[in-house]
């Protein structure tokens, strides 16, 4: 089973490793005045960029109008502002959850999924090829780890759905059904392929770009990243004063059975994730999430959602209870609807605030990896990935 700790700091990257144009989306506005001074353009036109980039959502330099034809074409000779293309789509029966298998420029793929609601558009992201926490009921998990994404790849991925919805208000595509009010990404979750707070540089680097308001504009509050439980990037997030929502991928309330669901747990168990909650919640005021997958027979039972209040007791806190979407050959089932019912009645008895999430593209493979790993076989490893024990400590 693969596990992960925290190691030593990777260098941020600008850039995936392949040849070819700088991934403009990895730019900050700073970076972009930097480059238009050498240039010998004023400062402002990196604004002018950025409002074509984020706000218009142009997809090549030509098309934007208002800057000198020169400086166009020397845009589109160092930056590209697409370099990750659709292999395959599919969309719900429901029409209103659109997963993405996105190629990058080095060739390998990951998932994005769009998710439609009355009142919002949330673009779940990914992070990272693989992952290397290795999760035994998560699709990605066992794929082991490639590389992290750039933060430019990280945006993209918002900028692929946006540009389809903006897209689909001229050319309505008869597969998805998108409300009238909803039109564009508001909403992001880094909950996709990867430990976001693996790839931190690259991942705060991505958020600052779509919070900004020179960027996407999208509020703090609006964005969400998950973790698996890397104590020490969990300290750091609570010191960073945009006010990013935290979720914990916790599965289990006990050391035993979360080392098991969660082999970071090993590295570091319940006392110090819990120790680590709370600073965050008494620094920064917020609610923190629990995303807890129900898994049948192995931690839905009565007596375990009493474990779970029991650890949770007195935190400013709300459990996310996710009905498992099943990766195949894991051995691995969804709790039934009387189980969940009553796991969620055990939390709501003891005063913990919880829902059951709505399921999304269940009928798509929208759970995190599953799209890939039916494209090249669970029993196959990315080539080059990261797995195995004798990997620990080998992620950051």
């Amino acid at each position: 089973m693969q596990t992960a700790e925290i190691k030593q700091s990777q260098p941020i990257l600008l850039t995936s490793p392949f040849a070819g144009p700088t991934n403009f989306w990895s730019l900050s506005l700073i970076e972009l005045e930097e480059r238009m001074i050498a240039w010998g353009q004023p400062a402002y036109r990196a604004r002018q960029i950025f409002q074509w980039a984020y706000k218009e959502m142009a997809a090549d330099f030509a098309s934007m109008a208002n800057l000198p034809k020169e400086l166009r074409a020397r845009l589109a000779e160092e930056f590209s502002l697409t370099t990750i293309t659709p292999a395959r789509d599919l969309i719900s029966s429901d029409r209103q959850t659109y997963k993405a298998l996105l190629r990058l420029h080095d060739g390998d793929v990951i998932e994005s999924v769009l998710m439609l609601y009355e009142d919002r558009a949330t673009v779940c992201v990914s992070s990272q090829v693989g992952c290397a926490v290795g999760c035994p009921f998560c699709a990605t998990g066992q794929m082991g780890l490639v590389r992290n994404l750039t933060a430019g790849e990280i945006v993209e991925q918002v900028v692929y759905f946006n540009r389809y919805l903006r897209t689909w208000q001229q050319q309505p595509d008869e597969r998805l059904r998108v409300p009238a009010n909803v039109g564009g990404v508001n909403n992001i979750v880094f909950m996709g392929m990867g430990e976001p707070l693996a790839n931190y540089k690259n991942l705060w680097r991505a958020i600052r770009n779509l919070n900004s308001p020179s960027g996407m504009g999208l509020g703090a509050r609006r964005l969400t990243v998950s973790t698996s439980g890397l104590v020490p990037k969990i300290e750091q997030f609570t010191a960073e004063p945009e006010e990013v929502n935290l979720a914990i991928s916790l599965h289990a309330a006990n050391d035993e059975l979360r080392s098991q669901m969660v082999p970071i747990n090993k590295r570091y168990p319940l006392a110090q994730l819990m120790a680590a909650c709370r600073a965050y919640m008494d620094k920064t005021h917020r609610r923190l999430s629990y995303e807890y997958a129900l898994i049948e027979g192995v931690n839905d039972a009565p007596e375990q959602a009493e474990e779970l209040a029991r650890l949770l007791r007195g935190q400013l806190c709300h459990v996310n209870l996710i009905p498992l979407n099943p990766v195949k050959d894991t051995g691995f089932e969804r709790s039934t609807r009387d189980r969940i019912r009553r796991f969620q009645d055990g939390l709501t008895y003891y005063n913990i605030p919880n829902t059951v999430r709505s399921e999304k593209g269940a009928d798509i493979q929208a759970a995190c990896g599953q799209l890939k790993a039916e494209q090249q076989g669970l029993t196959e490893k990315v080539e080059g990935a990261v797995a195995g024990d004798e990997q620990v400590g080998e992620l950051l």
